[in-house]
């Protein structure tokens, strides 16, 4: 285990309860721990999408939501916020100390 799997761990700690995320996810949270690190507070639904889709490259690269954000349609874009919460309000609970 790795500093980015701590936060990692964190960020799944952030999601509310009705997120479900994906079957073997452990390297798309190692990437949004690097969000979470790069960006922290600041991050946006974009770019989960976008670390999202690099996880998603090696997974299934023929996903139909890999494409870039502003393509996506309103219900799709909706299942990032989730994750985008998540990320800030483990930024927020790192900057409290």
């Amino acid at each position: 285990m790795t500093y980015l799997d701590t936060f990692a761990d964190l960020i799944r700690s952030c999601l509310p309860r009705e997120a479900e995320p994906p079957a073997d996810s452990d390297e798309l949270f190692r990437i949004y721990a690097v969000l979470l690190l790069a960006k922290g507070e600041q991050v946006s639904d974009e770019d989960v999408h976008n670390a999202w889709s690099a996880w998603m490259q090696s997974v299934d690269s023929s996903h139909e939501a890999l494409v870039p954000f502003h393509d996506l349609n309103p219900q799709t874009r909706a299942f990032d916020e989730p994750y985008t919460q998540a990320i800030r309000r483990a930024a927020h609970r790192l900057s409290q100390g």
